[in-house]
């Protein structure tokens, strides 16, 4: 399948951010306090994630992204022993139970009609909430403007005419939601399910998951846009899901892999 880039997309992006800190060092002695890892750390690393990270991918594909996002930012410290790529403790720093919410006023339709598409990253920590998303998606529903749409919360039925890219795990908890929703539910290594039918992806040695769902989502936005059709971007998102999960951390496509996985060049 190929993938032409016939014109400049512009995409609204909505949601959470946080900095990923990986520390990596090695575990070898266990404390004389108390039966815990001693850890000497070595390097460390920051990458942007969550809606950050769905932003730095999209603009991989070459798309202009105006991004709305929380000024609290949450940092999330990864410890990583470096020896076994082994991921030992996770310490979140700056994390509130209900952050500022978001306000997106009332824009014209002049600027409504700039955008191709509008993604909403949503990690529900408070910057999104369910009046939000309602007035969001029913605002850009009315101008026939595609949502796609990633969510921790549990009642989706704030989320009008989208696209939700959902895991398995928080699909099975998922307590409302509209009628005929658009669901695309990623499995991990199996792939993904759109309308009742499975998406496989090749097999990849897996180091790391973590922002692998951002990288989907980016994907299937841009082989949305690129096709107008659902089915024919799922393949596409797998396959640089894929490719995130073989690197560790948080992970930014490159040009050189979306034209090894898709044999096209990517206008950036």
């Amino acid at each position: 399948m190929v993938f032409q880039q016939q014109k400049s997309y512009n995409v609204l992006l909505c949601g959470d951010s946080c900095e990923d800190v990986y520390h990596y060092g090695v575990c070898e002695r266990i404390s004389p306090e108390a039966p815990v890892p001693v850890f000497k750390e070595y390097s460390q690393e920051t990458k942007l994630g969550m809606s950050s990270n769905v932003r730095l991918n999209l603009e991989s594909f070459g798309i202009k992204v105006d991004h709305y996002t929380s000024e609290e930012i949450t940092k999330k410290h990864r410890f990583i022993d470096q020896r076994y790529s082994q991921h030992i403790l996770r310490w979140d720093e700056g994390e509130k139970e209900l952050g500022r919410e978001m306000d997106i006023g009332t824009p014209s339709p002049r600027i409504l009609k700039k955008y191709d598409a509008v993604v909403i990253s949503d990690y529900n920590k408070g910057f999104l909430r369910y009046n939000t998303c309602k007035r969001l998606t029913t605002l850009f529903a009315k101008h026939k403007i595609p949502v796609f749409v990633d969510t921790k919360k549990k009642d989706l039925t704030c989320f009008v005419d989208s696209v939700i890219k959902i895991n398995e795990k928080e699909y099975s908890n998922i307590e409302k939601h509209l009628d005929n929703p658009q669901f695309v539910v990623t499995l991990g290594e199996r792939g993904a399910i759109y309308q009742g039918k499975n998406y496989t992806t090749a097999p990849k040695e897996v180091f790391d998951v973590c922002g692998a769902g951002d990288v989907f989502l980016a994907a299937l936005v841009f082989g949305y846009l690129c096709k107008n059709k659902i089915e024919a971007a799922i393949p596409m998102a797998n396959k640089m899901a894929a490719i995130s999960v073989t690197h560790m951390g948080t992970y930014v496509l490159t040009p050189d892999d979306i034209r090894e996985a898709l044999f096209y060049d990517v206008c950036v």
